[in-house]
């Protein structure tokens, strides 16, 4: 049993300039997350929390952009654009595993945050490198199980004899589509799941910012709240991006799905935020730009006197 993505262009050139677009965009984002992972690893000075969460979030969007993106680049070349049933529910695992690790770990940073900017003398204590290391094992754990649970429920539905999906990737609106026992029930338990991994994080992280800006406000010295917003702005709109997509497409009922609205939205969290990532966290940070470079000047080769 095969599905067939419906949404890719049938035309020679728009392929040829999707399959060029996406691919310098996939090339971005692998090698602007791959430099940070790598600059935080060898920099002795970026071995904090923050730096910690910030190369495994990398870590995670190299993986879930990976459980799609190189599909699509495929798809946009072949003639025949299916998919098997496993292979379908496969993608759809990882892709909703990693990304929902990729909110619980936004919400971890969140944390780390609050922690560093409300008590700024207790937060080695508050943070240290176990307990960073167990977020991080924890948000891909409960990522992965939550989404392994999704897709078992929702490939054990029967599917309509019409197997055409209107996306680029098997995702969860487009799929349901396809579901002939459609019910009140079905869609609760697919909302259920997306707000244990969208709604939840993103109320942690709220709160988590509702205290910064409070303490930001308490804090008697001015050049404070500015380093601790500046520190705190480049995350919160990498978070604005995330949820805003996500909430768009996974917290709503099925009936509002629209599949050109939804293809377009998709794209963005799928390839936008990993490519805004690195050039967010990079370019408002001088500590990494620091780093990154003393990385690329290692790495170059020696110029022949």
């Amino acid at each position: 049993m095969e599905f067939v993505f419906l949404a890719y262009p049938s035309q020679s050139e728009p392929r040829i300039l999707s399959f060029l677009g996406v691919s310098l965009v996939y090339t971005w984002v692998i090698t602007g997350n791959v430099f940070i992972m790598v600059a935080i690893q060898t920099e002795a000075r970026l071995h904090t929390p923050m730096y910690y969460f910030l190369g495994s979030l990398s870590g995670v969007e190299i993986g879930y952009t990976a459980a799609v993106v190189p599909h699509i680049l495929a798809n946009i070349l072949r003639s025949e654009k299916t998919i098997t049933l496993l292979g379908c529910a496969t993608q759809m695992g990882f892709f909703i595993g990693l990304g929902s690790a990729d909110c619980f770990l936004l919400a971890s940073m969140a944390y780390d945050r609050h922690a560093a900017v409300c008590h700024p003398l207790q937060y080695p204590l508050i943070m240290p490198g176990t307990l960073c290391a167990r977020l991080v094992a924890a948000s891909v754990v409960l990522g992965l199980c939550l989404s392994f649970q999704l897709v078992a429920f929702i490939f054990s539905l029967p599917f309509c004899p019409a197997r055409g999906i209107q996306h680029f990737y098997c995702d969860v609106p487009p799929v349901m589509c396809l579901v002939c026992a459609q019910s009140h029930r079905h869609e609760q338990s697919v909302l259920v799941a997306a707000t244990l991994a969208i709604a939840v994080p993103f109320l942690l992280i709220a709160t988590s910012y509702a205290c910064i800006v409070a303490a930001v406000f308490g804090a008697h010295s001015a050049a404070g709240g500015r380093r601790a917003f500046s520190t705190c702005s480049s995350h919160l709109a990498v978070v604005l991006l995330q949820y805003g997509c996500c909430a768009f497409v996974y917290l709503r009922p099925s009936s509002s799905y629209h599949p050109e609205q939804d293809q377009f939205v998709s794209l963005v969290y799928t390839l936008g935020t990993p490519l805004l990532n690195p050039l967010v966290y990079t370019l408002r940070n001088s500590e990494m730009k620091g780093a990154i470079a003393r990385v690329l000047t290692r790495n170059r080769p020696p110029q022949e006197s």
